[in-house]
């Protein structure tokens, strides 16, 4: 995979460089304009968009992937295509719609071209999220031995059914559950109108509930 060759030392680490003199204004401006700001050579523009988007974009590729160091080289492809198309960027959407789908798209080839390198671990619906430090779907605050079995048991199923939805339906499941998008964003990013996006989110849940309803 292509390695990003502009301003790397944004990308690689927590601690990112200061932005480049003349961004101050950008906090107060929409990313498309930005976007164009990249467009027209001024590079401090990028500089922001990464420092912006670059912690969210790591934890939704991670999401998918379930393994750090992909996620960060997914992250940096995602980004290398950002600059790649600053001169044909049309501000047409939201730059996070556009940014997302380019994200969702390198996920999904990604899961393709190793399927046959994961098992049913790789997604974990379940898992405590990093950040908030918060289970989302299993309320266990006194777990005994016999109730951390139950636990693992319901992860592992939820890991398998999870694994086993159709792609779409999996990908509207990640952004809907952990990137908290609403359906009109999920749709931008899938190419799909609001109503269908709830139908099929709502087909993914009632697969899901009807696969776990014994641990219900």
């Amino acid at each position: 995979m292509a390695t990003l060759a502009v301003n790397p030392g944004i990308l690689e680490g927590v601690n990112s460089p200061a932005i480049s003199h003349g961004s101050a204004n950008f906090a107060d401006m929409e990313d498309s304009a930005i976007m164009l700001e990249l467009r027209a050579g001024n590079m401090a523009g990028f500089d922001y968009l990464i420092q912006k988007y670059r912690k969210p974009i790591v934890s939704f590729m991670y999401r998918m992937v379930r393994n750090q160091a992909v996620a960060e080289e997914l992250a940096q492809e995602v980004f290398l295509r950002v600059y790649r198309s600053r001169e044909t960027y049309r501000a047409e959407a939201r730059f996070s719609t556009w940014l997302y789908r380019i994200a969702t798209n390198l996920g999904v080839n990604h899961a393709r071209d190793t399927r046959h390198e994961r098992n049913a671990s790789t997604v974990y619906l379940d898992e405590t999220d990093s950040e908030t430090g918060t289970t989302p779907d299993v309320a266990d605050s006194t777990p005994g031995v016999e109730a951390q079995l139950l636990r693992q048991e319901r992860l592992n199923a939820i890991r398998e059914h999870v694994m086993a939805l159709p792609e779409r339906q999996r990908m509207a499941v990640l952004m809907h559950k952990y990137e908290g998008m609403d359906y009109r964003q999920i749709g931008d990013v899938l190419k799909l109108s609001e109503s269908a996006t709830k139908s099929l989110l709502f087909r993914a849940y009632q697969t899901l509930r009807e696969k776990l309803k014994e641990f219900v």
